[in-house]
């Protein structure tokens, strides 16, 4: 018996070592598939038209989706002469994204294209997405679903990203991992920083981002709260708590436009204690400020002084994306707080 005890455990140690050696090499694996996606990626996903639009808009006879080409989107509008009797035939411009998802697409579909992103997190890199686009154009409904929550089809990429993460860990448990997760929100309001997750009658602490120690690249903002979450209903009670803080107005294009970058992240810590072996990353998930053309939001006074905030700082985003992409050596993160506080999930190995 002690013999079969002595072969037994011996085999047992060979599986356990093969199944850490093809842990190991998955790991490597996704993220070779992950870097020849590109570590860089955008989508752009169409809203279907709100019932108040259909009047004046009647469809979407302008997108063209291509049924075989699923990353192609065309854009077409008639082309009038100056004098007004000469008929051309319509312009078109031709876009090409890394996916397309027309109107009918489910929030359910968003998330299948950037499951094996989260799954990245989960494996020690950092993960940022970002929703961008115009005001009312869906941003904070992609990330966090309608409000209050709704329908489990309807949820967000936020608590969808999230219930993917705790079923994860539940996989690699048996394979000797072990997790801990904890969640933050802020925005980011005329470029100042606001903690979302205060309790009723705390006073706001003043928010800066500052260096973790005087030789480290990684930031971090002091007095952030931080709360442990171990389930995706506590991410929703957070989703709600931090919805009802976040600056929003109403401006001449939105009834309810967010006024600020509203910013969710998640901190990931994992380790094997039989190898020693230790994994942080963070997943960053970002409902950002919609982009507006002053002259037709209407905005005078705090709003306009919004919206030039909230331009001033996309652009600013968009030159970090640029420079990220073309590797150039100078990447103008302090240029504004929002590319600042995301410097560590944009840059390196980031997703």
């Amino acid at each position: 018996l002690q013999e079969v005890e002595k072969s037994q455990k011996s085999l047992l140690d060979q599986q356990e070592e093969r199944i850490h050696l093809l842990e190991m090499e998955r790991r490597r694996l996704h993220n070779d598939i992950q870097e020849l996606k590109g570590n860089i990626r955008v989508f752009c996903r169409v809203r279907p038209v709100l019932p108040e639009e259909s009047e004046r808009q009647r469809g979407l006879q302008h997108l063209h989706f291509s049924p075989q080409d699923p990353k192609a989107l065309v854009l077409t509008r008639p082309d009038e002469s100056h004098v007004g009797r000469e008929r051309r035939p319509e312009l078109r411009y031709d876009f090409s994204f890394d996916r397309v998802f027309p109107p009918g697409a489910s929030q359910q579909e968003i998330f299948q294209e950037i499951q094996l992103l989260v799954q990245s997190a989960l494996d020690g890199f950092p993960v940022c997405i970002l929703t961008y686009g115009q005001t009312g154009s869906g941003k904070t409904f992609t990330m966090e679903g309608p409000e209050p929550a709704g329908s489990p089809e309807s949820r967000g990429m936020i608590p969808r990203a999230v219930r993917h993460l705790f079923q994860s860990t539940h996989d690699l448990a048996g394979k000797g991992w072990q997790y801990r997760f904890s969640a933050s929100f802020l925005e980011i309001y005329n470029e100042s920083l606001r903690d979302l997750l205060l309790g009723k009658g705390q006073r706001q602490p003043d928010l800066d981002i500052r260096r973790v120690s005087p030789g480290s690249d990684e930031l971090h903002v002091p007095n952030l709260t931080w709360v442990p979450v171990e389930t995706e209903e506590q991410v929703l009670e957070l989703l709600q708590r931090a919805g009802s803080q976040r600056s929003v107005a109403r401006t001449g294009l939105n009834d309810r436009s967010s006024r600020s970058h509203c910013v969710f992240q998640l901190r990931i810590r994992g380790e094997q204690q039989a190898r020693d072996l230790h994994c942080a990353s963070s997943l960053t998930l970002v409902d950002l400020a919609g982009s507006e053309r002053l002259e037709k939001s209407g905005s005078v006074g705090n709003r306009l002084r919004e919206t030039q905030s909230i331009n001033s700082s996309l652009s600013t985003l968009g030159l970090v994306i640029t420079a990220l992409c073309n590797k150039e050596q100078h990447i103008p993160y302090r240029n504004s707080k929002l590319t600042f506080l995301l410097q560590n999930c944009l840059g390196g190995n980031a997703k």
